[in-house]
């Protein structure tokens, strides 16, 4: 994955950190923003990396974030909660019915902007949500 995630050719500074989600190896408020996009689904403690991801942003600082989870349509998220057991052991962790808002709320975010939609592919897997917190 660090191979694939190298920048090419970015007309911007580009700085790669290992480390766990959990425990972000930066100082308190070291980042000005942060983007996360389809990890949210898998990380295992979600609630302890949103706490972690607020903790290294600067007062104000931004996080930017795509996301797929639990659908608004009752029957869909039925299927969601009957499949997820067996999709996170397939999928490598990934959730198909974690509620991103309340999960960003309960890591201490306040979501500033939201926009969610079914993308147009299977929709257990399809609903996504997107937008910004403080």
């Amino acid at each position: 994955m660090w191979e694939m995630a190298e920048p090419k050719s970015v007309e911007f500074e580009v700085e790669f950190i290992q480390g766990s989600a959990e425990k972000i190896p930066m100082d308190d408020g070291g980042a000005d923003s942060i983007v996360v996009t389809y990890t949210l689904c898998s990380v295992p403690n979600t609630i302890e990396t949103l706490k972690d991801m607020r903790r290294v942003l600067k007062p104000g600082g931004e996080l930017i974030f795509c996301e797929h989870g639990a659908a608004p349509d009752e029957k869909v998220r039925k299927w969601q909660d009957r499949l997820n057991p067996i999709w996170s052991k397939m999928a490598g962790g990934c959730n198909l019915n974690r509620s991103i808002p309340t999960l960003l709320e309960q890591g201490g975010f306040k979501v500033r902007t939201l926009d969610s939609m079914y993308l147009p592919v299977w929709k257990p897997a399809a609903f996504n949500y997107w937008g910004t917190a403080v």
